[in-house]
């Protein structure tokens, strides 16, 4: 598992566990000490850093399967997962999982830092040769935190957004498939979008959100600008711009397509927003 150190490799580590003994998982961390936690699980960490092939030579020794946690926007991505892929197919590893973020079909949307690394990744492992299996990625549900602020439920919903609806999904529920998947059988050489249920609308997570909090809770549409005013303040420009493309994309219908490949891989429900916001985002 790379990025064990990270929210979702450690997630997907953690519901590995509840399928495989310990003795059968590894983390690749750069940092050991970020992960005590798995250790004291027992597993295995071997550190390694994506753009260190010999890290990733050493890591790779003995593995099977492979999730490739992708890396963070606004880095070398296109290098750190292609070393990944290469190093994988020199260690004799048999199967990867990548993460993309779902496109839609005959979407001429455009995410920097996302769309052409994906792309590029996806490429480079089908033509790898080895086995893999797409687990494409909605919107995150913890994002809304950062997307709409973490008060909303008492500032309200103020975003530059249409009125589409976005499938978003919970990490840790993403992680269970990821398990699902490296632990199951039949996934070689297949794609699966996975998103959540029901998809909203951003004027439904305040309708959601009034609800919860038994108070209204406003909603209202406001111009690229001035959003970026609101989640601009202590982040750098390109964040903020970066934000922005994913709160347009979102009420642009980019995530509103729905399938049961999710509830089907972990055997239940997804987490639904009313239950991630009933946890997660009312007024303590």
């Amino acid at each position: 598992m790379t990025g064990a150190s990270g929210d979702i490799g450690r997630k997907t580590l953690l519901h590995l566990l509840k399928l495989r003994p310990a003795n059968e998982l590894i983390g690749l961390v750069r940092d050991p000490a970020k992960a005590e936690d798995l250790t004291a699980k027992g597993i295995e960490l071997r550190q390694g850093d994506y753009l260190d092939t010999v890290s990733l030579a050493e890591a790779f020794k003995g593995v099977d399967k492979l999730m490739l946690t992708a890396t963070h926007a606004f880095t070398e991505r296109n290098k750190a997962h292609g070393n990944v892929i290469d190093e994988a197919e020199k260690a004799g590893v048999k199967h990867i999982v990548f993460m993309p973020i779902y496109r839609k079909k005959n979407s001429t949307v455009t995410m920097k830092e996302i769309t052409a690394e994906d792309i590029f990744t996806e490429e480079k492992l089908k033509a790898s040769g080895i086995n893999y299996t797409l687990a494409y990625h909605p919107p995150f549900l913890e994002a809304l935190f950062f997307y709409l602020g973490p008060k909303a439920q008492e500032t309200g919903v103020h975003v530059p957004a249409g009125d589409h609806k976005f499938a978003a999904a919970t990490r840790d529920d993403l992680a269970a498939a990821h398990a699902a998947i490296l632990t199951g059988e039949g996934h070689e050489n297949k794609s699966y979008v996975l998103t959540g249920a029901p998809a909203i609308s951003f004027s439904d997570v305040a309708d959601i959100l009034s609800k919860l909090e038994g108070k209204k809770v406003p909603y209202s549409k406001i111009t690229p600008e001035e959003y970026l005013q609101l989640v601009g303040k202590g982040v750098p420009d390109f964040i903020a711009q970066f934000v922005l493309e994913w709160v347009v994309n979102m009420g642009a219908g980019e995530w509103e397509e729905q399938t049961k490949d999710l509830e089907t891989l972990i055997g239940r429900k997804a987490t639904t927003p009313t239950e991630f916001f009933r946890h997660n985002y009312l007024t303590k």
